[in-house]
């Protein structure tokens, strides 16, 4: 064992114990961030309802572009850092460190000027239909103030990961997430403020994780930043951003399917009995609650990157692919349990985000298909999931960030497009598991043939 392994536990300690260490405050701060939106779902849903809950949605892929630009510098930050720290280049580890945090602040920032800017012209192009539009308005210009802090709250939430501190980046999310909900039903039952309530308790949950967030700079245990880390260079923002690409077109991909998914189901929606509201409205909880599970994928994701570079770096080959089979256990465990609530209980899990008397049979009986058809190969979602960004840890992230837009991209969207032509709403439902299928097959054949190179490689250094 080499001295740099000795020294960092990631090198030398158990892998199951590892992936339990990272992965488990991974998923918990993952799954307190989906709750952010999960939790404004259903108290609009119960406050203001099925107008509010589609509004949220033409609204929510504002939101995935800027978790695109968060995962983008984020998980290239940490990314670059642990693969630096298992090489030994403490100084390299300490400029990625210092050029990611000054990323995080321009482009959270940019990002929310641009949005305010732009805000209604966004929100028509999302599929924000006439009577939904006010809300979606209001809500999003308050949200928008926040996302320069979601940006940095979430990036240095990774970095404190990757620096072995796994329970502090837990703490940052869970902070934000408990003040949202308590200022939920407060703001929007309690001072009437509806939409713009669970906008500003969100921000203010937001605002206050992102402070506690920032505090790690001066806790980082495996480097000393200093102010003249403190800077970027385009070829610096070019590697790092290049490092986090397959987790940021990820979300890139989901802001397009939601778009192009949106605007589908408005169209074909008033060609049938259930008109343009309610396909939107139902969708959108849909979404919500399917990201509870990829929050949990994402978690276990963001559990084994530190692990999977470190490792790599260091040319421990055998450890890497031993995460990579764990994590796809783990995976696996956890959304077939999923898929069988999603398939058995349907109108029970999606009663929680309320809906309107008048429509409420129709709503019911849509909001149930689409669940049961759209999330059918669920499992196979979180392989394709992990297997992409298992490529982006190691430090290829071109190859991670193709595979990434297959299922999105490649598959999904005009699969949307040329089913919905032919069979209206159920083409659009169907969409989902063919390409699932679809993605799950290509991405096997980029990971047997990585593991194989792994494994060679491994034989040859013994």
């Amino acid at each position: 064992m080499s001295s740099i392994t000795e020294k960092n536990p990631l090198g030398y300690e158990r892998i199951p114990s590892l992936l339990r260490k990272f992965a488990v405050p991974s998923i918990i701060a993952m799954l307190v961030s989906s709750l952010y939106n999960v939790v404004d779902q259903i108290f609009i849903g119960q406050g203001v309802g099925m107008l509010g809950n589609a509004a949220t949605n033409a609204a929510f892929p504002l939101t995935t572009i800027c978790m695109a630009i968060t995962l983008t510098i984020g998980i290239g930050t940490a990314s670059r850092y642990s693969l630096y720290l298992g090489q030994g280049q403490e100084e390299r580890a300490a400029q990625t460190v210092g050029c990611g945090i000054c990323m995080m602040v321009l482009f959270g920032t940019v990002y929310a000027v641009i949005t305010e800017i732009y805000l209604k012209q966004m929100l028509v192009a999302f599929g924000a239909i006439d009577k939904v539009l006010p809300y979606a308005v209001e809500y999003t210009r308050i949200t928008a103030i926040g996302m320069p802090f979601i940006v940095i709250m979430n990036g240095m939430s990774n970095l404190a990961r990757a620096d072995g501190s796994p329970t502090y980046s837990m703490t940052t999310m869970i902070i934000g997430a408990v003040i949202n909900t308590i200022l939920d039903p407060i703001f929007i039952f309690g001072f009437k403020w509806g939409v713009a309530g669970a906008a500003l308790a969100t921000v203010i949950g937001q605002v206050i994780s992102c402070v506690y967030a920032f505090m790690y700079i001066k806790r980082l245990k495996r480097i000393t930043l200093r102010r003249e880390h403190l800077r970027v260079t385009p070829k610096e923002m070019l590697t790092t951003a290049a490092m986090g690409m397959s987790n940021g077109l990820t979300q890139v991909a989901i802001t397009l399917v939601q778009i192009v998914m949106n605007r589908s189901l408005v169209k074909y929606g008033e060609l049938s009995e259930y008109g343009s509201a309610i396909p939107l409205a139902a969708s959108g909880i849909v979404m919500k609650v399917n990201s509870i599970v990829l929050a949990v994928i994402i978690g276990i994701t963001q559990g084994m990157q530190p692990i999977v570079g470190f490792n790599y770096g260091a040319k421990q080959y055998d450890r890497v692919r031993e995460v990579y089979k764990l994590a796809i256990k783990c995976e696996l465990a956890i959304t077939l349990v999923a898929f069988a609530v999603f398939q058995i209980f349907p109108q029970q899990v999606l009663s929680i985000f309320g809906s309107d008397e008048v429509d409420q049979t129709l709503y019911f009986d849509f909001a149930v298909k689409f669940m049961r058809t759209f999330l059918m190969l669920l499992p196979l979602t979180g392989v394709q999931m992990i297997s992409s960004n298992f490529f982006a840890a190691i430090g290829k992230p071109l190859k991670g960030a193709v595979l990434s837009l297959t299922r999105q991209v490649l598959f999904l969207i005009p699969l949307v497009l040329i089913l919905s032509y032919v069979f209206g709403l159920t083409g659009i439902m169907a969409a989902a598991p063919i390409s699932d299928l679809t993605a799950f097959a290509l991405v096997m054949v980029f990971i047997v043939r990585e593991m194989n190179n792994m494994k060679k490689q491994s034989e040859i250094s013994t």
